[in-house]
């Protein structure tokens, strides 16, 4: 009986350690602008998760020490976070942002040092965030990414994502952001055909300004694209924290996107 109860928990012990969730939320315009309750909420809602990835951190003062802040709330809440944060996008005609990265220790090991992907910076305003992560013995390389606004057409800077691949043909890579655009876009169809896969097909992730007829999301935005041969797809949704709130004019005041998030285990 003995024997049965420590196989039974060293196969959940494996379990959990071989499935990694991974979130993704565009934290509108994070830094000195969110309050110690609003950080505190974020918290409570990436706690569950083991990578997440945020877009839209102030470049200036305030985007690096509102992540640092969050990442300190993370930690007195039971397990020990890390996180990086990207130096501002190399955009000159358009508005300069940092990404960052918080994750789990106990269950992923940053490999090397972050990079902004510099090839496609002219070409892409704020040029995606990179990171390689250890889980067991395999790795998994995040691209984390921030379009330019829908009417700016945000297709003329994704078409450059079908050639990172390529770029680096030994990462397992996953793309996660808010690309202002729905991927059934067509600018999607070459990293469909390399075999990457949206979470999310026909779910909105943005927030109206009110809720009408019980409706209250807007656009199809946001995603996390993963390559199936590399990743087994365990789980994945979306998270309507705005239901935490009385309006939607307050659940704004967090962000005007929802997390996106996807379990997996590796191949």
């Amino acid at each position: 009986m003995k024997n049965i109860l420590s196989l039974a928990l060293s196969f959940f012990t494996f379990l959990s350690f071989s499935q990694t969730k991974i979130l993704s939320w565009n934290l509108e315009n994070y830094g000195k602008s969110k309050s110690e309750t609003e950080i505190n909420f974020i918290a409570s809602i990436v706690l569950d998760y083991d990578i997440i990835a945020i877009q839209e951190v102030v470049a200036g003062y305030g985007g690096a020490q509102a992540i640092a802040k969050l990442t300190d709330i993370l930690n007195q809440k039971g397990s020990k976070w890390n996180y990086a944060v990207s130096d501002p996008t190399s955009s000159s005609s358009y508005k300069a942002e940092r990404y960052a990265f918080i994750w789990k220790t106990s269950k992923v090991k940053l490999k090397g040092k972050p990079w902004l992907e510099k090839k496609y910076s002219l070409e892409i305003d704020r040029e995606p965030y990179f990171a390689t992560f250890e889980i067991g013995k395999k790795n998994i390389t995040l691209s984390n990414f921030h379009a330019i606004t829908k009417n700016r057409n945000p297709e003329t800077e994704i078409k450059y994502f079908k050639f990172l691949p390529a770029e680096y043909p030994d990462l397992n890579l996953i793309f996660a952001g808010d690309f202002n655009c729905p991927q059934s876009h067509t600018v999607f169809f070459p990293l469909k055909k390399m075999g990457y896969t949206p979470i999310l097909q026909n779910q909105k992730t943005t927030l109206k300004q009110k809720c009408k007829n019980a409706v209250c999301l807007a656009s199809e935005f946001d995603n996390i694209f993963f390559k199936t041969t590399g990743i087994n797809h365990i789980n994945s949704g979306i998270i309507l924290f705005y239901q935490n709130f009385n309006s939607l004019s307050e659940a704004r005041k967090i962000s005007d996107h929802l997390p996106v998030w996807i379990e997996f285990s590796l191949n």
